[in-house]
């Protein structure tokens, strides 16, 4: 039950390598109403676009009919609170690397306009909306929820230590359409958790590209990357792998689900954006990552959802 946890790209600013700007230094915290945008902007909120769609789509294909409203109304809660507890969790624990980052200096924490208590605060309303969301659900949503809040704990520490960084941000992203299954059965099969997997190969891919992005400062500062060990060409066929695997897995998802023509329509268009996506950002050319995020991963997900919806109401 988690989303994306990057925030989009953003052109790298003049400097060296780990400085803060002036104005970062500067920046007043955020207090009253003025909380509300600034944590908003923390937590990206306009980008839960990213991975709900997959969670709606699991929760369609669970009995392959769309769910009773309160059932989605929940599910919908769950993952607003679980995904915001990811963004601020990993924004808590990434602060001193954001603040030595030209590219993410101006986030809030380093940039000043949020403090390390607010977010810490912001966590535990999170936490405690995901709480309620879950018990609302079947029982087994509320004996299992601990497992995707260790995911986000866990996640922002990856890269400090392990190359496979972009593997475990997919399999905690991945944990949505699982959760968002379970919800609405109350048990688990093989569909779910291929449709899991999909998701995980998917993000860890496009998680890749969106690496390239930090490349110089993630090899100058010891953060781990595919891009980092292997290089920004070896990086993209690695992206290929997984979203060819993906679509695979999305394939096997469907069968093992009983869906039909119409879901692997689906599938296939989802599968023309990804190689869309895998041919706008080249070793030597990122300017159109932001393309990919915003454009690309969007519509994929509201693809997938709507061809998943057609194929149980038509």
């Amino acid at each position: 039950m988690a989303l994306i946890l990057r925030p989009p790209p953003t052109e790298r600013p003049p400097g060296n390598i780990g400085a803060v700007t002036t104005s970062s230094r500067a920046a007043a915290p955020a207090a009253g109403l003025g909380l509300v945008p600034a944590l908003l902007n923390l937590v990206r909120f306009s980008h839960t676009i990213f991975a709900l769609p997959f969670a709606f789509a699991a929760a369609v294909l669970a009995r392959m009919e769309v769910p009773r409203g309160a059932v989605l109304w929940w599910i919908t809660i769950a993952m607003v609170g679980a995904r915001s507890l990811a963004m601020a969790l990993n924004r808590l624990i990434d602060a001193d690397i954001d603040a030595r980052n030209p590219r993410t200096a101006e986030r809030e924490i380093p940039s000043g306009r949020l403090t390390a208590t607010q977010v810490g605060w912001f966590c535990a309303l999170s936490l405690a909306v995901l709480l309620l969301a879950v018990s609302q659900l079947p029982s087994e949503t509320w004996v299992l929820w601990p497992i995707p809040v260790a995911a986000f704990v866990i996640y922002p520490f990856a890269k400090r230590y392990t190359w496979m960084c972009h593997i475990a941000l997919g399999l905690t992203i991945g944990l949505a359409p699982v959760g968002a299954w379970l919800a609405v059965t109350g048990d688990l099969g093989t569909a779910p958790i291929l449709l899991g997997l999909a998701v995980a190969c998917w993000i860890a891919g496009f998680d890749i590209i969106y690496a390239l992005l930090d490349l110089d400062f993630d090899r100058a500062t010891g953060i781990h990357s595919i891009p980092a060990r292997f290089g920004p060409a070896r990086a993209l066929w690695v992206t290929r792998g997984l979203h060819a695997l993906a679509l695979a897995l999305l394939v096997l998802a469907g069968i093992a689900a009983g869906a039909g023509a119409v879901y692997m329509v689906g599938v296939a268009v989802c599968g023309a954006v990804l190689a869309y996506e895998n041919t706008i950002v080249g070793p030597r050319d990122t300017t159109r990552v932001s393309v990919a995020f915003a454009q690309s991963n969007g519509l994929l997900a509201v693809v997938f959802l709507v061809f998943t919806v057609l194929e149980v109401t038509l």
